[in-house]
């Protein structure tokens, strides 16, 4: 078939199942779990599908997950004359899978499959289809559109999670200079330079900030994998990805602690010295 099914026990549903309109199904790998059964018990035994009782034939190999919502393993294979006059209660298709013989026919398929669907609706000459033809290419395509617009969506959330990280940084970094005012007089007093007590206070808004990106990483990681569980979808933890949040993070914390930190640094030892 156009979708690479196969039999693992039991059989497929015949030509002859379909012109009769047999009420016969075939289960995915997934649906005896789904029903707290095992495989080999639900076959010859009787499901509903929309009150209808249909008698279990056989059931498919697994396939796994697609990437998306679907899964096809959790999905029940009936005759299509069957769903069309008993289960739907029409003859309108909302879509068909075809596969071409190879990928050099697969433009001539398409454009014989628009000439048939054509004639088909009694569409007229000059008149807009009121069907899409897609291949796996504009599948792909449309796919991949979707996974950059979230890919700039997510970058944008992260922008601002950053920027307001940073800010946060910033106001912390400023009260610790205020509450610390006196030690820095007592530093400055006893010899430490401006450039002691700038890096001093950029070095604890790095450690700050790098301390704030690994408890997101392991959060992340940790949303990761739940997800891949309960949702069987397969999650890719990238090191590179890992990486690039220490960097960022790191980044913040410099950027956004130079301020507290020149300011640190600019403190008069002896206004310092008699703050209270």
């Amino acid at each position: 078939t156009a979708h690479n099914y196969t039999i693992t026990a039991g059989r497929m549903f015949t030509a002859g199942d379909d012109a009769a309109r047999r009420r016969v199904a075939v289960i995915g790998s997934a649906v005896p779990t789904l029903l707290n059964s095992n495989r080999d018990a639900m076959i010859g035994q009787q499901i509903l599908i929309r009150g209808i009782a249909f008698d279990i034939i056989g059931a498919l190999s697994e396939k796994g997950s697609q990437g998306s919502f679907f899964n096809p393993d959790e999905q029940i294979l009936i005759p299509l004359q069957t769903a069309r006059y008993r289960v739907i209660g029409t003859d309108r298709l909302r879509s068909i899978t075809v596969q071409a013989v190879d990928l050099q026919s697969m433009n001539l398929a398409m454009i014989e499959i628009e000439r048939v669907l054509r004639r088909q609706h009694k569409i007229r000459p000059g008149q807009d289809n009121d069907f899409q033809i897609r291949n796996q290419t504009d599948i792909l395509a449309t796919l991949q559109q979707t996974t950059d617009t979230f890919k700039y969506l997510l970058a944008g959330i992260a922008a601002v999670s950053l920027l307001v990280g940073g800010i946060g940084i910033m106001n912390i970094m400023l009260v610790s200079v205020t509450e610390r005012t006196r030690e820095i007089g007592v530093r400055k007093a006893l010899g430490a330079t401006r450039f002691n007590i700038m890096f001093q206070f950029l070095v604890e808004a790095l450690v700050l900030c790098l301390v704030g990106g690994l408890i997101g990483v392991v959060l992340g990681s940790g949303g990761a994998i739940v997800l891949s569980r309960i949702a069987h979808w397969n999650t890719l933890i990238s090191p590179l990805a890992i990486l690039l949040a220490f960097v960022f993070s790191a980044a913040v914390g410099l950027f956004f602690g130079i301020w507290p930190a020149r300011r640190a640094a600019a403190l008069d030892p002896i206004v310092a010295l008699r703050y209270e």
